[in-house]
């Protein structure tokens, strides 16, 4: 069961209205898409895209109350501009990017995204395109493996966990992998602290290359930005540090006019400021929301603004 993380932060963050036009570029199941579509009753219009099917199914089930409302189609936000041209989709009042794996995801076994129980070494979002994360650690060589772990997994022992990888192939299970990396791994953690197991960081760098998400992102922001109308909002879910740090400097790089050099003493870059940071801090969840979804206690959500009458 998926459960919509800063669901009200999001609403409160979007501020829907009737009659606006809404992009959430991550359907998932649809949670944030409803609470959307309710407050922007009677007549607001939400355009959602997943690249997951699985996803997108199971939000057109949980959305078909918004008849004409809601459209869904089948695709990767990394081509969120020429999306909206083909389907003719207006300047948008809000758009949403909920980035990182849903719960569906992570508790499907076959899909490959989790250690917590076996299954195929997959990872990708959509099951019908790209290399899996099995071709990956079966196929790079020691160096450029080490430097995946350690680059997408901020992961110290990258290392020496790619030797063992190299040392164990062809693996082909997750339990196999996180079996791997958990015996070259001895993590010791302080008492009491809040221990991760040691195939976390793996899996995650892994799940990032196979599906691209950094540079994904680096190519939507700036396209959502240019579908927005004048006082849209974009609102950025992120979870982990790669993301959120990708997005922090994007905004505030948006938000600043002039982007040359310190040491610069006259601009040449021309730059302007086209948004407003609405966030000035991102938003976390509460611990109430964390005890009822663990998996929200990493979410941050970003906000911002683009300035016009």
């Amino acid at each position: 069961m998926h459960v919509s993380v800063l669901l009200q932060e999001v609403v409160e963050a979007l501020q829907p209205r009737a009659g606006g036009i809404y992009i959430d570029g991550t359907v998932g199941a649809g949670g944030h898409a409803a609470a959307v579509l309710r407050a922007s009753a009677p007549d607001g219009r939400l355009f959602g895209f997943d690249q997951d099917p699985q996803a997108l199914e199971l939000a057109r089930q949980n959305l078909a109350q918004f008849g004409e409302r809601v459209q869904l189609y089948h695709a990767n936000f990394r081509q969120l501009a020429a999306l909206a041209r083909l389907h003719r989709i207006p300047p948008a009042d809000g758009i949403l990017l909920d980035l990182g794996v849903s719960s569906m995801q992570f508790d499907q076994a076959e899909r490959g995204f989790s250690f917590q129980a076996d299954g195929p070494l997959d990872m990708r979002m959509n099951p019908q395109a790209g290399p899996t994360a099995a071709e990956l650690v079966n196929t790079l060589p020691e160096a450029e493996l080490a430097n995946l772990i350690y680059r997408y997994g901020e992961e110290r022992h990258s290392r020496r966990i790619a030797r063992a990888i190299i040392n164990a192939r062809p693996i082909h299970r997750t339990a196999q992998l996180a079996q791997v990396v958990a015996g070259a791994v001895r993590r010791k953690g302080k008492p009491g602290a809040r221990k991760i197991h040691p195939a976390t960081r793996t899996f995650q760098a892994l799940r990032i290359a196979v599906n691209h998400e950094l540079d994904v992102l680096e190519q939507v922001l700036p396209q959502a930005l240019g579908l927005l109308k004048p006082k849209g909002r974009l609102a950025v879910i992120s979870f982990h540090s790669l993301e959120d740090r990708i997005v922090k400097q994007f905004f505030r790089q948006e938000a600043t006019d002039c982007i040359c050099p310190p040491e610069q003493p006259v601009c040449t870059c021309e730059h302007k400021s086209i948004i407003n940071i609405i966030t000035k801090k991102p938003i976390t969840p509460g611990l109430a929301e964390i005890e009822v979804n663990s998996r929200a206690r990493s979410a941050k959500l970003r906000v911002v603004e683009l300035k016009g009458e």
